[in-house]
């Protein structure tokens, strides 16, 4: 299997590829059959244990309700199955690099990824990657055979932050099945240039790769084929007349998806040099402002995002986790700087 390395780069963010998604609906002359053994037939090379596992996390649901591996299906139930991609075909070396580790227990990982880690191998990144540095730390992950094991989701190579990892298949699925029905809560923080007109807003739009350059995400009409939803919530906490900093939280979570949806809108992230944010974009006329936004970009220079909380339903207890993580050195001093502006 050969990867492309322009779908499976190392900047992305999206968890809709790191998980395999079925919807079925039983036929009219269906015999009553277990479920584990009708999805064994539809879905080629999957096995008991994998079904197994999945009905147990959740992630396999009949009529949209949860099941039991003895369940039978009938004639006309639906059926949706979300399972973790098989492996691909290119190993993984463990690594002994250091990983910022703020939670673990049996089943999760929570990380706070630092700005300049790349997540997972790709192509032109086999290695120094979040995941060989997780390799070495656990030993055994969940697809260890897969150049991503155990991961839910990803952000950004230039992107700080929380990540949840699952340490076990259950724990894989569990948290896969809350990042595809959206119930997993995030927030970030920006620093954008400009001011947004409205100060609180929900941005809404398809996200799919641009056909002039499929590195950079662009945002397609509703009715149009390419690009997937995607949904952002925004709230300006902070304006600096040429530059704010905002809020967001995000119900879906689409490469890019906060890069390109503020882009469209005028207002790229500080410093983000795929989306135009390293050039100045708004004037001001404060003194030596030039001389101000060049030593900023040098104090930031990648795009100011920070991937600053997670709450999820833990994949054992059930209770509901929340993780947050304060900014990196270089996003806070910019921050501080430009906090000094207004004081």
């Amino acid at each position: 299997m050969s990867i492309d390395p322009e779908m499976n780069a190392p900047d992305s963010e999206e968890e809709d590829d790191l998980f395999e998604h079925f919807n079925f609906t039983v036929d009219k002359g269906q015999q009553l059959l277990r479920i584990d053994k009708y999805l064994m037939i539809k879905i080629a090379g999957t096995s008991r244990n994998k079904i197994q596992v999945g009905i147990d996390a959740g992630s396999v649901k009949v009529n949209g309700g949860l099941i039991k591996s003895n369940y039978r299906v009938k004639p006309l139930d639906t059926i949706s199955v979300s399972f973790a991609n098989p492996p691909r075909d290119k190993e993984v070396y463990p690594e002994d690099i250091p990983i910022d580790i703020i939670y673990e227990d049996e089943q999760i990982i929570l990380v706070n990824k630092s700005p300049g880690m790349v997540v997972h191998p790709a192509q032109g990144n086999w290695s120094g990657t979040l995941v060989n540095g997780l390799l070495f730390h656990c030993q055994s992950l969940p697809g260890q055979k897969d150049i991503r094991p155990g991961l839910v989701h990803r952000i950004d190579k230039d992107t700080s932050g929380i990540l949840v990892i699952g340490k076990t298949e259950f724990a894989l699925n569990f948290l896969g099945q809350q990042f595809f029905e959206h119930s997993i809560e995030r927030t970030y923080y920006a620093i954008c240039w400009g001011v947004p007109k409205e100060s609180k807003g929900t941005l809404r739009g398809k996200i799919g790769r641009s056909p002039k350059d499929r590195k950079v995400m662009t945002i397609f009409p509703d009715d149009h084929e390419l690009g997937k939803t995607a949904i952002t919530h925004y709230e300006v906490v902070e304006s600096f007349g040429f530059a704010s900093f905002v809020r967001f939280k995000l119900e879906t979570g689409r490469t890019h998806q906060i890069r390109a949806h503020f882009q469209s809108i005028g207002h790229p992230l500080f410093s983000d040099s795929t989306y135009g944010g390293d050039k100045i974009r708004y004037m001001s006329s404060m003194a030596g402002y030039k001389a101000f936004i060049d030593n900023a970009f040098k104090i930031c220079p990648r795009q100011a995002l920070h991937a600053y909380s997670l709450g999820f339903i833990h994949p054992t207890t059930n209770e509901f986790m929340q993780f947050e993580q304060e900014f990196p050195a270089d996003f806070l001093t910019l921050l501080t700087k430009l906090r000094a502006i207004n004081g």
